[in-house]
């Protein structure tokens, strides 16, 4: 028998399904978020961005304003640590098309919590406070918090942030179950997730270590969550989210993933993300992606080995048919490989 989850409710939202894609930078970009959605995902985050508008017009700062506008709600995810700045930036995003912002203090990389952002947040709670509140008052759209369950082991505090976090009007509440001194080491714990949930009214998503249907069982009895955010679970399985939407839903579709599907996932992610980049950074991106695709492939090791070493688009795509085929990946097999993009459309 299924388990049951009640709908996720974000302000003026309800989303289609309480499994939400994980915001991580440099992995969910557009291309990404978009296969993420096809398979389910219930709402999906930009990468995380500075608020120093300054710094928007880097390439890399436009790739992550490359918004969802075909898909409600619109979420952006901003890091930084000046309420104004915060506040400007969160206004700017919505004047993009924005629906909902989120702020990021969760992220445990050096680069960001040198800079008092991110996780580096949760040890002045004042502060917290302050940017939360002058962020919900600059824009009409809900505002959510992403955030760990403290600085350190011995500094827990996310009980504490959860109810800042709700007394200045945020919205809803992701907590993964580390603290940033952790970063991605060892396992999340979930305890401190059901005390937040405890000690707030509105929604909280956990987060952290999602990687199965089983776990995502688990983890919803351990913290009576009200949705999961899954971060690397996704990275070279889209699919995830349907596998999830059909341990909940006894008449979901069948999860079972054939050969032809996971070739058309993996040719289709190629192509958008040549197109989204270009051929030159496009094909740099995909090699971490394709990378985590070859996980969950059957022996891979050589197709691996020769795809994330080409420098073009059109060798990326001819690897990944020939390791379809079943041929060598010498590409001598030039019939058949001709009779495979025959019967192929990207």
């Amino acid at each position: 028998m299924a388990a049951t989850l009640q709908p996720l409710r974000i302000g003026p939202f309800t989303l289609p399904s309480p499994f939400v894609l994980a915001p991580m930078a440099g992995v969910t970009d557009a291309p990404f978020r978009r296969i993420c959605r096809r398979f389910g995902a219930g709402m999906t985050t930009s990468e995380m961005t500075t608020a120093d508008t300054s710094l928007w017009q880097t390439p890399k700062s436009r790739f992550r304003l490359d918004l969802d506008l075909d898909a409600e709600p619109v979420a952006v995810q901003i890091a930084g640590s000046e309420p104004d700045q915060l506040a400007s930036a969160a206004q700017a995003c919505v004047a993009r098309g924005a629906q909902i912002i989120d702020i990021n203090m969760g992220c445990p990389a050096k680069k960001v919590c040198n800079k008092a952002a991110g996780s580096a947040l949760l040890r002045d709670e004042a502060l917290v406070a302050n940017i939360l509140r002058t962020v919900v008052a600059a824009v009409d759209v809900p505002v959510t918090l992403k955030f760990r369950t403290g600085w350190d082991r011995e500094h827990r505090n996310a009980v504490r942030i959860g109810k800042i976090a709700e007394d200045a009007g945020v919205r809803s509440l992701a907590v993964h179950g580390r603290t940033r001194a952790d970063r991605y080491k060892g396992e999340a714990e979930y305890e401190t997730i059901a005390r937040v949930k405890e000690a707030v009214d509105i929604p909280v998503i956990a987060n952290g270590d999602i990687t199965t249907v089983k776990k995502s069982l688990e983890v919803l009895r351990l913290t009576n969550a009200d949705g999961l955010m899954i971060g690397r679970g996704a990275q070279g399985r889209p699919w995830i989210f349907r596998e999830l939407a059909a341990a909940f839903d006894p008449a979901a579709e069948n999860t079972q993933l054939e050969k032809n599907e996971l070739r058309d996932i993996m040719l289709g992610h190629l192509d958008e993300l040549h197109r989204f980049y270009g051929e030159t950074t496009g094909v740099r991106v995909a090699r971490k992606h394709l990378t985590w695709y070859c996980e969950n492939l059957e022996n891979a090791g050589e197709y691996r080995h020769q795809v994330v070493r080409v420098d073009s688009a059109s060798e990326q795509i001819r690897l990944t048919k020939l390791y379809f085929l079943g041929i060598d990946q010498s590409g001598t097999e030039q019939n058949q490989e001709t009779e495979f993009q025959q019967e192929t459309t990207l």
